[in-house]
């Protein structure tokens, strides 16, 4: 278990972001660590899959990985028009991340564009396979877009755990409450050799679902929470539309 610092930083701002406007701060009054740092490589291209249970989540793994981390962003953040809109829009487009229209017809193409120039850079791509943020803080069901770019390009994917982050940035909060947050890095999989190895074919859409599904219940180990075999979404339109929780979840 190790807290990192510097870092490899090709983006200016970025980096200032990192290290002087907001990097320190979370590094006080939440004291992010981190387990198998090593797991994620030094250079060239990974595609990190992440639970996803804080806003948050998307500032704290960048402050103890030493190389930058390009997300995709949902387009709301790239169009509003209020003061707060426009803010969000010049940190989302200063720190190089990249908009997804979500829902959309095109949102699938949009994801694999994007994760395409990130990693035919030689960069990481971070994406978070549950698409929105868990309700309750189990791990739920993920989206095979992780798996579709990871099939394509041959990249591994590294699972990465976030605990207690949740805590730290609870739905609905804007700003961070004193909670220590953790991070564990799981063992980088190599896509195709490990569908091939269950007999499928890597182009299938079974093999997407096979890959999709394996990374999320390691990342539901490395957690220590349940597996929920349903799409977080669909949980939330439940919750939303005061039917409570759908059978059996």
């Amino acid at each position: 278990m190790r807290i990192l610092g510097s870092a490899n930083i090709p983006n200016k701002w970025y980096w200032v972001f990192k290290h002087v406007l907001i990097g320190p701060w979370l590094k006080v009054l939440n004291r992010p660590e981190v387990e198998h740092i090593e797991r994620i490589p030094n250079e060239g291209p990974a595609i990190l899959a992440s639970n996803h249970q804080a806003v948050m989540d998307s500032f704290y793994f960048p402050l103890v990985c030493e190389r930058q981390l390009t997300f995709p962003a949902k387009s709301e953040y790239f169009t509003g028009t209020s003061l707060v809109g426009k803010l969000q829009k010049w940190f989302f487009t200063s720190v190089g991340q990249m908009p997804i229209e979500r829902g959309s017809a095109e949102a699938g193409d949009q994801l694999l564009e994007a994760a395409t120039k990130v990693l035919d850079n030689g960069d990481l791509f971070g994406i978070y396979p549950e698409g929105t943020r868990s309700p309750d803080g189990r791990v739920y069901k993920g989206k095979s877009g992780m798996a579709r770019i990871a099939l394509l390009s041959g990249v591994d994917v590294i699972p990465v755990a976030m605990i207690d982050t949740r805590k730290a940035n609870p739905i609905g909060s804007w700003i961070p409450r004193p909670a220590k947050v953790r991070m564990k890095i799981g063992k980088p999989i190599a896509p195709r050799a490990f569908v091939e190895e269950a007999g499928l074919d890597p182009d299938s859409y079974e093999a997407a679902r096979y890959l999709t599904d394996h990374v999320m219940h390691v990342l539901a180990d490395l957690v220590g929470v349940e597996y929920v075999d349903m799409y977080a979404s669909e949980v939330k339109a439940s919750l939303e539309a005061g039917k409570g929780y759908p059978e059996g979840i």
